[in-house]
């Protein structure tokens, strides 16, 4: 099975903590030479040293605020005039928890702006190179709530089904030249963002973190949280040859807690 990424160039967003880092961990071992993308310079700079690069490559990084698609546009096409991205990694932040029927309007078209907007900008900018190259690979990182809606997510459940509708038309227009689209749907993962969570709902039901964390727990069959690395290896895969008839697919990554087929 051939998984080598050598002679690949990566773009992974949100990159510098996370189910991100893990994932352009994983790329750079597989021969990929990775350019991390996300709006804190001294956090990419340290991002970077953790990579590998033992087939020799070389790994950077862009600076761009994704609450900017402008600024994000500007990034993107300066970058696609002197180098070819093979493999696109969208992600992202969640947007804030809370019930849908208490979001703002604004806090919709920031999170649509953030996610859908930005993906959008990156896959015009890379697509002609992945054309050219007659390799490509967009994935998306969302979320299994575009499997089943999640408690306490209201703006997040929303756009990110917009995400999986968006890169699933995407798929089909530009499956014909060899460049896949495909999402990776994390469940309950060890981030930060999960930290978070669990503390929004333990102040929500006035419960401790170790009873809302034993909780979340007990819904996954394998009684655990996933690991961004589990997450990552599924992303790593989709990118490599050996995943080049897996296209438009949504894949969770959940240890079996989605209830749906």
């Amino acid at each position: 099975m051939n998984i080598s990424l050598s002679g690949k160039t990566a773009l992974i967003c949100g990159s510098t903590q996370g189910i991100g880092l893990a994932t352009a961990i994983e790329l750079a071992g597989m021969g990929a030479n990775c350019i991390l993308m996300a709006r804190n310079t001294a956090a990419l700079e340290q991002a970077i040293t953790l990579l590998p690069a033992s087939e020799g490559q070389q790994h950077g990084y862009l600076v761009a605020d994704f609450s900017k698609p402008a600024e994000v546009n500007t990034v993107i096409q300066a970058l696609v005039q002197h180098t070819t991205v093979h493999i696109l990694i969208n992600n992202t932040g969640g947007p804030a928890a809370g019930p849908i029927i208490e979001a703002s309007e604004e806090a919709f078209l920031h999170a649509f702006n953030q996610h859908l907007i930005c993906n959008h900008l990156l896959v015009k900018a890379v697509t002609p190179g992945m054309k050219q190259d007659a390799y490509g690979r967009v994935i998306n990182i969302i979320s299994t709530s575009v499997k089943i809606p999640l408690n306490n997510l209201g703006v997040s459940n929303t756009i990110r089904g917009a995400v999986a509708s968006w890169a699933k038309t995407m798929a089909n227009e530009l499956g014909q030249y060899n460049i896949t689209v495909n999402n990776v749907l994390p469940g309950f993962t060890s981030t930060k963002r999960l930290d978070s969570l669990v503390l929004t709902i333990a102040a929500a039901k006035h419960a401790t973190k170790e009873e809302v964390t034993a909780a979340m727990v007990a819904e996954v069959p394998m009684k655990r949280f996933g690991d961004a690395a589990e997450i990552a290896a599924v992303a790593a895969f989709l990118a490599s040859p050996a995943a080049s008839y897996v296209n438009g697919a949504s894949i969770p990554v959940d240890g079996g807690r989605t209830g749906s087929i």
